[in-house]
C-alpha cells in the first residue's frame, strides 16, 4: 500500500484536478427557463492590492452555495462584480501621494484622476481575478 505524505502538497493534485474541471466545463452554466434561477454576484475586490484570507473565506462560502444550488437543480450562476465606489482606491492613492509629500489640493482634480487611473492600471482587476483562479475558484 502506498504511504501518504506527511504533509499535503497541493501542486501534486490541485492543478491537474482544476484543469479537469475547466476542460469538462464544470464551471459553466446555461440559461434554462425550466429551472429556477439562483445567482450570486461576487463582491468585487478593490484595486488596492493583493487578495487575502478574507477573500478566500468569502469566496469559498459563495462557491459552496453555488455548487449546492446546482446540485439541487437550480440554474446557478456566480458572476464577478467590479469595483463600484473606489473609496479604498482613493485612500491608497492619497496614502501614496502623502509619501511623496503631496495632497489632493496640490495636484488638483485632473492630477488626482491621473494618479487614480495609474493606480487602477497597476492593480488591474484582471490580476485579482486571476488570483482567484490560483485559489481554485472560478466563476461564470
Amino acid at each position: 500500500m502506498k504511504e501518504l505524505a506527511k504533509q499535503y502538497d497541493p501542486s501534486q493534485v490541485e492543478d491537474r484536478i482544476y484543469q479537469f474541471w475547466l476542460d469538462g466545463g464544470y464551471f459553466h452554466t446555461k440559461a434554462d427557463p425550466d429551472k429556477k434561477p439562483y445567482t450570486i454576484v461576487m463582491p468585487p475586490p478593490n484595486v488596492t492590492g493583493q487578495l487575502h484570507m478574507g477573500h478566500a473565506v468569502d469566496n469559498t462560502m459563495q462557491d459552496i452555495l453555488i455548487r449546492t444550488k446546482r446540485m439541487q437543480g437550480y440554474a446557478a450562476l456566480w458572476v464577478p462584480g467590479t469595483d463600484h465606489a473606489s473609496i479604498a482606491t482613493e485612500a491608497k492613492v492619497v496614502e501614496a501621494m502623502r509619501a511623496e509629500g503631496l495632497t489632493k489640493e496640490m495636484v488638483g482634480r485632473d492630477g488626482f484622476l491621473d494618479r487614480a487611473w495609474a493606480w487602477k492600471t497597476k492593480y488591474e482587476l484582471l490580476k485579482l481575478y486571476l488570483g482567484f483562479q490560483n485559489l481554485k475558484i472560478f466563476f461564470l
